[in-house]
């Protein structure tokens, strides 16, 4: 039989991880989409750094961050006795800056296909920022809201490098799927590893088939206008 607890674990990490994210990822999407600051490209590539940096290297970094023997984390343990290494809020931490570029560059992109036209006709009617953003862009980047969404709960739900890093394998806190599934592995109980990885293995493909048919069905919406 297989352990659901880490499964559910998971699926909790990645539902609060993309919920986050998404109430990051708008502005910061719609800063970097028509922004004219030069120092955005900084910005992008900072963003976009954790798609090429291996995951131990920002767990390793993340870890010491929050250790409650070094700066940032002394300081929150002493001020307001918060402990993120090998911990639940911990792992929320550290997927948020793993699976932030997943999120933000398909909306950056959704933005970025989007006609000027429609920004400065809402300006001319007297609309302000604020409700163009809400009324107007993002129900036509509605696709690209949900790919980034998709991505970055698929991104979370299968990383291990950075939680194995942040949170170890602390049953019920932190040993998510894909620690439980290198646990088993290590333990050379190959049926259990199975099982989790025929999971993971349906999951992923799911997401891949639901981003594609997004994709597919914005495709035609817009051949159709």
């Amino acid at each position: 039989m297989i352990d659901w607890q880490p499964l559910w674990l998971s699926l909790r990490l990645a539902l609060i991880t993309t919920t986050i994210l998404l109430l990051l990822a708008i502005p910061l999407g719609y800063w970097l989409a028509y922004s004219r600051q030069r120092w955005k490209i900084a910005a992008e590539a900072v963003i976009s750094l954790p798609m090429v940096l291996p995951p131990t290297v920002l767990g390793f970094y993340l870890l010491l961050a929050f250790s409650p023997s070094q700066g940032f984390g002394r300081w929150l343990d002493h001020h307001f006795n918060i402990r993120l290494a090998f911990t639940f809020p911990g792992l929320v931490i550290a997927s948020l800056f793993y699976s932030l570029p997943f999120t933000v560059n398909p909306i950056v992109a959704g933005f970025r296909t989007l006609p000027a036209d429609l920004r400065n006709a809402s300006r001319t009617l007297g609309k302000s920022d604020w409700s163009t953003l809400v009324r107007i862009l993002l129900p036509n980047i509605r696709a690209s809201l949900i790919t980034g969404a998709v991505l970055s709960f698929a991104h979370t739900i299968g990383e291990f490098g950075v939680v194995m890093m942040i949170g170890g394998g602390i049953p019920g806190q932190t040993r998510v799927a894909s620690v439980a599934l290198y646990d088993e592995v290590q333990s050379m109980n190959n049926g259990a590893a199975n099982r989790y990885a025929l999971v993971l293995l349906a999951f992923s493909f799911i997401i891949l088939l639901l981003v594609y048919a997004i994709n597919q069905q914005t495709g035609k919406s817009k051949t159709m206008l």
